[in-house]
């Protein structure tokens, strides 16, 4: 993308980054009026059956992954134009989604800086080699590359270390104000699951939460794993790594059904969120529909983000995501072209 043509792009989005408070307000109470009503009756629907149980946590799930795009808009400060209203709820969604939200909206904010970014991988986002890097490493390195990288390590233990464990410490270097955040969200996570348990019971809780923080965990990585891994995806050293490229092709399209469209809080238009991070989650829709550039970006649907599981590595002679597979099959015929050349 010619340089103009990036400005002009940036220009075109601009009039969307502005919140709107009525719209923001609506879309907390459609989505945490809901969650709280569906996690209560999935704890009265423990006398009934565990399998309605299971069916309303599913769709309380959902409602947390909506809860977490608001909590991701406050991070930006962009679900309203006061920066202490954006702290306030981003911090007590954060309690909902147990994410802290001074440390995340750091490390998020790094992801969105350094994102496709080869020379400054390793903050807020997912573990990535090249296929050279990862032929160099040593034995227990591409060991642990690959249990990284397999789908029930990282969708189903993944939620579980990042959301209980990783997510209750504070970074190294973090300020004063993000540690007492991180802090602040500890507390009030383990007061209200507390008082929840003194109230119905811990076997009832685990039951009733247990369901839901687990769906939404595999759901979210899911959607922020199918996002950035794409075959045709964008990777660059630094000294070639372009903002906007890596915005409009390093992020896809997730062209999802309206109903999990609206679940999902619009964030499938990962495109136009990487390119202008303060547009809040209801407008980027209106963005892409509005801006034909965006329009020719990658595009994936449900059935074809599928294929994403297989892709490993980054081959940045062939600039596309590979499997483990396709190395071998190119280390086989590289194999046998060194040993069919003719001797000089």
């Amino acid at each position: 993308m010619a340089n103009h043509n990036a400005k002009e792009l940036r220009k075109q989005v601009a009039p969307y980054e502005n919140s709107n408070t009525k719209m923001s307000i609506i879309q907390i109470v459609n989505t945490v009026i809901p969650f709280l009503a569906l996690w209560y009756l999935a704890y009265q629907s423990l006398s009934i059956s565990y399998g309605l149980t299971l069916v309303l946590a599913a769709v309380a799930a959902g409602f947390m992954v909506r809860i977490f795009i608001i909590f991701h808009d406050c991070t930006h400060h962009s679900f309203f134009k006061n920066r202490t209203a954006n702290k306030v709820v981003g911090t007590l969604t954060g309690v909902l989604t147990m994410f802290p939200y001074s440390q995340w909206g750091h490390d998020h904010s790094v992801h969105h800086a350094t994102s496709s970014n080869l020379d400054k991988r390793g903050t807020g986002d997912i573990w990535v080699l090249t296929v050279d890097e990862y032929m160099a490493a040593p034995m227990w390195q591409k060991l642990a590359y690959r249990l990284y990288r397999n789908p029930l390590v990282m969708f189903v233990l993944g939620p579980i270390y990042v959301v209980l464990l990783k997510n209750r410490f504070n970074r190294k270097g973090a300020r004063t104000k993000e540690r007492l955040n991180t802090y602040l969200t500890n507390v009030l996570i383990f007061g209200i699951s507390g008082l929840l348990i003194w109230m119905i019971g811990w076997k009832a809780f685990f039951m009733v939460e247990g369901p839901i923080f687990f769906i939404a965990g595999m759901f979210g990585i899911w959607l922020f794993y199918v996002q950035h891994t794409f075959e045709d995806s964008y990777f660059e050293e630094d000294k070639d790594w372009e903002y906007v490229k890596a915005a409009v092709e390093g992020s896809s399209y997730y062209k999802l059904p309206k109903l999990l469209q609206w679940i999902t809080g619009n964030i499938g238009y990962h495109h136009v969120h990487h390119l202008s991070p303060r547009v809040p989650n209801y407008k980027l829709e209106e963005v892409h529909n509005n801006t034909k550039p965006l329009q020719n970006v990658p595009t994936i649907t449900l059935s074809t983000s599928l294929t994403s599981l297989r892709f490993r590595l980054w081959d940045e002679r062939k600039k596309q995501f590979i499997s483990f597979r396709e190395l071998k099959a190119m280390q086989r015929t590289n194999k046998l072209t060194a040993q069919t050349k003719p001797e000089l």
